[in-house]
């Protein structure tokens, strides 16, 4: 059996993402060339201390992240992954980013293991407002009690937001297919993921423009742009569905 012929025999299909499904839309990933981290070290801008030393810094730099996202667009594989959710194949999506593209691009069941560009939380009071836009004011203050807001993101030396985590738990436990796109397979307790649901019986098919720390216990390997290998796979599990169903 190929890899579109399981998929679309798949009972509890998921996809789980990294930042390469999303660089194909011109988002910067964080390692590798050309990544964030090249340019900025990450203990001066994305944990819990850095934000209490220079608010402001730490805001105008996820400013300039929410803008470029902004002018971004979801890419062929954002897409895919939504029609795969649209003909019923693909129950849900956990994902490492973000940057909100895959809900922009039609996905409907998203886990964010790592939080939100487009959500802020007060530190204070503890809400938590939607963001449609970039932030005007670096740092913007909380309506409610003028408190501070912060990105709604998972910072280093945070814990993954437990309801997140619990979800995609359950949702790698119960798959029997899982497609891993664009992820390198090092950041932890994400990574976790895949090797769960390798766990409890899953067929995990990568799809990546190299091998990662997954591909040793992935069974199969499809090298490429998600972009451009993913839009041919739903094509093949198109006909499939349509061969099984006539």
């Amino acid at each position: 059996m190929d890899v579109a012929d399981l998929v679309a025999a798949a009972r509890h299909c998921i996809v789980f993402t990294g930042a390469g499904i999303s660089a194909e839309s011109g988002v910067p990933t964080f390692r590798g060339a050309g990544g964030l981290w090249e340019r900025y070290r990450p203990e001066e801008l994305a944990t819990p201390e850095a934000f209490a030393r220079d608010p402001e810094l730490v805001w105008r730099w996820y400013r300039w992240r929410q803008e470029l996202v902004y002018r971004a667009g979801p890419n062929p594989g954002h897409r895919a992954v939504a029609e795969l959710e649209a003909i019923g194949v693909v129950k849900a999506v956990i994902t490492q980013n973000v940057d909100g593209l895959h809900q922009r691009a039609g996905s409907r069941n998203v886990v964010e293991l790592h939080g939100s560009l487009w959500r802020a939380r007060c530190v204070e009071c503890g809400a938590v407002y939607r963001l449609d836009k970039p932030v005007e004011e670096a740092p913007p203050r909380c309506p409610r009690c003028g408190g501070l807001l912060r990105p709604d993101v998972v910072w280093f030396g945070e814990p993954l937001p437990r309801d997140a985590w619990e979800r995609a738990v359950e949702l790698a436990s119960r798959s029997d297919v899982v497609l891993v796109v664009g992820t390198s397979g090092v950041v932890y307790p994400a990574a976790y993921i895949p090797r769960i649901a390798k766990d409890h019986g899953a067929v995990l098919v990568e799809v990546n423009v190299e091998e990662s720390a997954i591909t040793p216990i992935a069974d199969f390997f499809l090298r490429g742009r998600s972009g451009e290998v993913l839009p041919r796979l739903v094509e093949e599990v198109k006909k499939g569905l349509g061969t099984r169903r006539s």
